[in-house]
Parts: structure tokens; C-alpha cells; sequence
């Protein structure tokens, strides 16, 4: 498990390709690594790897699985490219951010920057079907990172994050341009609530529920809307 407050920031160094695997090599900040073990758990950009060798110093190696290349960010980085990173939490962490897996759901693209003094606003784009898990003043992790969501679009399909200095400093996220993809963790708490409440609306309404969808649409919304409405006064 992580917390989603990423730790440090770390550079690849080597990428090694081998038949259905790929080996990344990363350089750390000095400390990072103290008592780092093989077999070990890493969030990188919010993907946990493991450990599979240590050389020395502030570096190592972790063996990435092609499955996960291919669902998260990790197979387009290059040589150089640098990764916000987090340590496993030991048992009794303070969760500053909140729960992680480390299981990515799915990318996403960054499709607006904005910089209002102070601040750094992130737009990015999600799918329905993973926008119906999202809600304003909900937790989400983007790149291994625990953040608010300050709005939501459900209509347009977009979030926003609105990042303060020191986020941009503990991160990557000041060097992501728009057309960025970014690995994204759904807050599972969430996910389990809403998908029971989009049960118990097909459970209770069987056959009638295409009806109630023609009526929502008619309104100019969706069913995804007032599951989401729902869930959200429950969380409330």
C-alpha cells in the first residue's frame, strides 16, 4: 500500500529489453534507497514495481511486465525521463494523501495548463466510464500522487487539479505539457460505493431502467449524473 505523498523524485538511467519484459534502472536522491531491499515495493509514477536488484548507492532495478507497459505510462519513457516515486508505507504511516494500490486503471491525457498566480491547473481528460468514480472535492492519484479534485465535467468529460507550489516542487507535474499522458488510480472507496448504488438503481427499477435513461437524456443528462448525484449525498 501507499499514501499517495510522493517521496522524491527519481531519473531513468538505463532501459533493458528482454522477451515479454522490460528492465528500468533508476537513480534516486541520496537517501531515498537507505535500507532498500530487493523484493521491495516502489510506486513509480503510480505503478508499483519491485525491486529485483540493487547497485549500490542510490540505484535499482525493476523488471516491468509488458501487460504493464502497455496500461500505463511506463512503456514511453526514454532514458533521462524523470518519475515521482514512493517507498511502500510501513505499518502504522500517517496517510497524508490516502489509500493507494498502485494498480493504474488507465491513462489519461492532459488537455489544458493554466497558471493563475501561485497556483498550477491541470485539465485533464476522462473517460465516462471511469468520470462516474470522480467527484469535486474527491480523491484521485495522478502519477502516484493523492489529489483533490477542485472540478468536474461530466457533460465536457474533463477534470481539474489545482496544484500549489510544493506539489510542483515534491513532483514531475510542473514539466507535463498538454498532450501528456498521465497514469491515473481511482480512489477505491469510491468506485465501491458508486458501482452499489448503480446496482441497487438496476436492481430496483429490472426492465424500467432503459425508460429512466430516456428521461435523464431527455433532460439533458445521464444516468452516470444521478448515479453520481446519488453517491455523492451518500459520501456527504
Amino acid at each position: 500500500m501507499f499514501t499517495g505523498i510522493v517521496q522524491a523524485i527519481a531519473t531513468l538511467t538505463a532501459i533493458e529489453d528482454r522477451p515479454g519484459l522490460r528492465t528500468l534502472t533508476l537513480a534516486f536522491p541520496p537517501g531515498f534507497a537507505v535500507d532498500l531491499a530487493i523484493g521491495a515495493s516502489v510506486a513509480v509514477d503510480g505503478v508499483c514495481l519491485t525491486v529485483t536488484r540493487l547497485l549500490g548507492g542510490d540505484a535499482a532495478e525493476f523488471d516491468v511486465m509488458q501487460q504493464t507497459l502497455r496500461l500505463s505510462t511506463l512503456g514511453n519513457f526514454g532514458v533521462g525521463s524523470t518519475v515521482n516515486v514512493e517507498r511502500a508505507a510501513k505499518e502504522g504511516a500517517e496517510i497524508g494523501g490516502h489509500p493507494l494500490s498502485g494498480h493504474v486503471d488507465f491513462t489519461a491525457e492532459l488537455v489544458a495548463v493554466r497558471q493563475p498566480e501561485n497556483n498550477h491547473v491541470l485539465r485533464i481528460a476522462i473517460a465516462p466510464e471511469w468520470l462516474r468514480y470522480v467527484f469535486a472535492k474527491g480523491y484521485i492519484a495522478i502519477n502516484g500522487a493523492s489529489l483533490t479534485v477542485a472540478d468536474v465535467d461530466r457533460v465536457a468529460g474533463w477534470i481539474e487539479l489545482w496544484l500549489i507550489p510544493e506539489t510542483l516542487r515534491a513532483t514531475t507535474f510542473g514539466d507535463k505539457a498538454v498532450g501528456a499522458r498521465l497514469n491515473i488510480e481511482i480512489e477505491r472507496e469510491t468506485q465501491v460505493l458508486v458501482d452499489s448504488v448503480r446496482g441497487a438503481v438496476a436492481e430496483t427499477l429490472g426492465p424500467l431502467q432503459p425508460l429512466l435513461e430516456a428521461i435523464v437524456e431527455a433532460q439533458g443528462s445521464s444516468l452516470d449524473t444521478l448515479t453520481a448525484a446519488i453517491a455523492a449525498r451518500v459520501r456527504g
